[in-house]
């Protein structure tokens, strides 16, 4: 039969599903794909089923905890995942030639490397590139941005994966222990490290491994960790802040987060000599020679204003 009369034969709602299934077998499971593609788990695995239902063949086997895929399903994604990726990468290479990257960029970060290192970003890369969506997901812990369908995400160097590509993104950030001054009235500012045994801390848990995070300090030229002790915990690195400034104990942040509250006299710094000053927050991606277009643009423009 010739092309023409394949093409003939082929129902245009035979190509329904395809990028449904070839999301789903790429990142092992409905959540990620549902994810990168911007729809819900719900609707991916209703697109799948009509697809199995018009090929007449079960493409996936799916169980309460896993989804793998049948003889034939692997038969299947091996024909089709070639094509349907070339068809991708030349809508993106189409983009780039027209000056327009589009499509939805998913970015992963931790509150406090949102506000401090994408935030002054942000207008500026959305106004340049207008055909993107970017959607932000705040996680406190690290995650694995290839099996959660995130294009990149921002954490401390010393966070992301060897097998990742890392840029910095803003420029050395210095800690800063903060308490307000009716927390200080009422209990003597700590001298040194030690002294923390006396005081309410306010402490931070990673929602992902819920681990407590030990207060870092220099001292006598190295980095020394603290297991603090304090009433509060939280999971969100921006609210120790707004903690601190109900006078309920001492707060480890930044300095460039707590400036305005210090400049106002809301908050009072203590243990400044031994506060460490890190290097700073780095945009991370998959190591892939080809990026979609949205993703270069802003690895570009980050590269272009990064201090």
């Amino acid at each position: 039969m010739t092309c023409e009369g394949k093409l003939q034969g082929m129902k245009l709602n035979q190509l329904d599903g395809l990028i449904a299934f070839w999301k789903v077998a790429e990142h092992g499971g409905f959540t990620a794909a549902a994810a990168d593609l911007a729809v819900s788990p719900s609707a991916l695995s209703q697109a799948i089923r009509h697809l199995e239902a018009r090929l007449g063949v079960r493409l996936l086997n799916r169980t309460t905890r896993s989804v793998s895929l049948t003889e034939a399903g692997q038969a299947y994604l091996s024909r089709i995942g070639p094509a349907l990726g070339q068809v991708i990468d030349a809508g993106d290479e189409l983009n780039v030639l027209q000056g327009k990257p589009s499509g939805t960029l998913r970015l992963n970060a931790a509150r406090a490397s949102s506000a401090l290192a994408l935030r002054p970003f942000l207008e500026g890369f959305l106004r340049e590139n207008p055909h993107v969506l970017l959607e932000l997901t705040n996680d406190e812990g690290f995650v694995d941005i290839v099996e959660k369908g995130f294009d990149a995400g921002i954490r401390f160097g010393e966070s992301v994966h060897r097998d990742m590509v890392a840029v910095p993104i803003g420029g050395p950030l210095t800690v800063a222990v903060v308490a307000s001054p009716e927390y200080l009235k009422r209990v003597p500012a700590p001298r040194h490290p030690d002294d923390l045994v006396h005081h309410n801390c306010v402490r931070l848990r990673f929602a992902t491994t819920g681990a407590i995070y030990k207060w870092e300090f220099d001292v006598d030229g190295r980095l020394v960790d603290y297991e603090v002790g304090g009433n509060i915990i939280i999971t969100d690195t921006t609210f120790s802040l707004d903690v601190a400034l109900e006078g309920v104990g001492l707060a480890y942040t930044f300095e460039q987060l707590a400036e305005p509250h210090i400049r106002a006299k809301r908050l009072k710094r203590v243990l400044t000599e031994f506060s460490p000053t890190f290097s700073g927050f780095y945009l991370y991606y998959p190591s892939r020679h080809d990026q979609p277009s949205k993703l270069k643009a802003l690895i570009e423009y980050v590269g272009r204003h990064a201090s």
